[in-house]
C-alpha cells in the first residue's frame, strides 16, 4: 500500500527537476511509502533521459506533446495510487 503519491510536472526545467528529485531521495521517511510521479511535457531539454537515468524508481510518464499543467497533473493523479496525493512543483 502506497502512503503518499508525489506528481510533479515537468517542461524543460531539466535542473530544477534533478534537485527536487534529489531532494525528494534524501528526504523520504523510512515509516511511510512514497511514489513520486513525473509527468513530462514533451521537454527537449533531456529530462526525460535524466530522470530515467538517474531516477529509475520514479514513475515516468513522457507525454508526446504539451498538454499543459492541469492535464499534465490530471494525468498523474489517474496513475497514482497512494491513499493521499501531493502536486509538487520542481
Amino acid at each position: 500500500m502506497i502512503d503518499l503519491s508525489i506528481v510533479i510536472v515537468n517542461y524543460n526545467t531539466r535542473q530544477l527537476l534533478d534537485d527536487c528529485l534529489a531532494s525528494l531521495a534524501a528526504a523520504t521517511i523510512a515509516s511511510y511509502t512514497i511514489e513520486t510521479i513525473v509527468v513530462d511535457n514533451a521537454s527537449p531539454d533531456g529530462s526525460q533521459a535524466m530522470v530515467r537515468a538517474q531516477y529509475p524508481d520514479v514513475v515516468l510518464i513522457e507525454n508526446e506533446e504539451n498538454v499543459g499543467f492541469s492535464t499534465a497533473n490530471n494525468i498523474g493523479v489517474t496513475q497514482s495510487s497512494g491513499t493521499f496525493v501531493l502536486f509538487l512543483n520542481s
